[in-house]
């Protein structure tokens, strides 16, 4: 035996890193991602200064404002709101509770009936 034969193959070791490397790069570019904006404390007058809130609870169940909306008519209701508004601004407010899934499934409805910017209500739900 001599002492090329005891030399590590380090060949299998880099096949295992270009492979991770390359699982990683995919897993990166696959990301999704959602933009929110917190809602501004200072912001004040005009005719859109009255925020709209969605509140998503268990079930899921919706309401706007505080008032109830079904889930198959959560769509045409915000698209309505929002058609005469210039401020196309929805705070969304998630229970404790209720599932990531369904808060994510509301702002994407909500983007499909034309809000534009969306916002995550940071209080605390109301009783």
């Amino acid at each position: 035996m001599t002492d090329h034969d005891a030399s590590p193959n380090v060949t299998p070791f880099l096949d295992i890193l270009l492979v991770l490397l390359i699982i990683f790069m995919v897993a990166v570019q696959k990301r999704v991602t959602l933009d929110v904006q917190l809602p501004d404390p200072a912001a004040r007058g005009g005719p859109d200064a009255v925020p709209i809130v969605l509140e998503v609870t268990p079930g899921p169940r919706y309401a706007i404002n505080r008032e109830p909306v079904p889930p198959a008519s959560l769509r045409a209701r915000l698209a309505a709101l929002y058609a005469p508004r210039r401020d196309k601004q929805l705070l969304v407010r998630g229970a404790r509770d209720v599932s990531y899934q369904d808060v994510m499934t509301a702002m994407d409805i909500a983007k499909g009936a034309g809000v534009r910017v969306l916002g995550v209500d940071p209080s605390p739900p109301r009783p």
